[in-house]
């Protein structure tokens, strides 16, 4: 009987995660307290910018497929997409350590992270906040975990930085963009000029 108990509750548990009930239902299941433990960073450095949200990071002897968090980025065929990640690659360059904060695996076998640029005598910045900062990605933060995201990035609509330069009126996101047919994208993917 006692194994039932402990299978339902594991059970219960799994749909409140898969569900995405919140941590306060977890915490109604399992009785405990929330943690505090944020996850440890290790240094690296980026071999590779995919594109301007996915990166090669090399960390501990191992390359990492890294997904950042936070942001959601033009594709490489989607107009400013090779902008971006042009702007990611001479923003990171090939020396430059980085520290990564692995999150977890998505579907796609990546790893979700964050990766932070350390400044000598200086707190290191997040290298999501950045690229919404110079306009080359969308704020993404469902949870409103990160304070002033969404300001981060109607400061650089107002700007007109990066992709917003010709306004916020014909910009696709990225998961409408995915949506396209081939015939769609060329109709849509000339974007303004430079």
């Amino acid at each position: 009987m006692k194994d039932k108990a402990l299978y339902f509750s594991g059970w219960l548990l799994l749909v409140a995660a898969g569900f995405g009930l919140g941590e306060g239902a977890t915490l109604a299941l399992t009785g405990t307290q929330p943690s505090t433990v944020v996850p440890s960073q290790e240094s690296g450095r980026v071999v590779r910018v995919v594109d301007a949200d996915t990166y090669d990071v090399l960390a501990g002897g191992v390359v990492y497929r890294v997904r950042l968090l936070g942001v959601d980025a033009p594709e490489l065929d989607q107009p400013f997409g090779h902008q971006a990640a042009d702007s990611v690659t001479r923003l990171l360059g090939p020396a430059r350590p980085v520290l990564l904060g692995r999150r977890g695996v998505d579907l796609y076998g990546r790893t979700l992270a964050t990766v932070r640029l350390p400044l000598a005598g200086g707190p290191a910045l997040a290298l999501d906040s950045l690229l919404v900062v110079r306009g080359w990605a969308w704020a993404w933060d469902p949870k409103r975990r990160v304070a002033g995201r969404s300001a981060q990035q109607a400061t650089a609509v107002a700007a007109r930085r990066g992709l917003w330069k010709c306004g916020a009126a014909g910009v696709l996101t990225p998961r409408q963009w995915r949506q396209f047919n081939y015939k769609n994208k060329r109709r849509y993917g000339v974007g303004c000029t430079w």
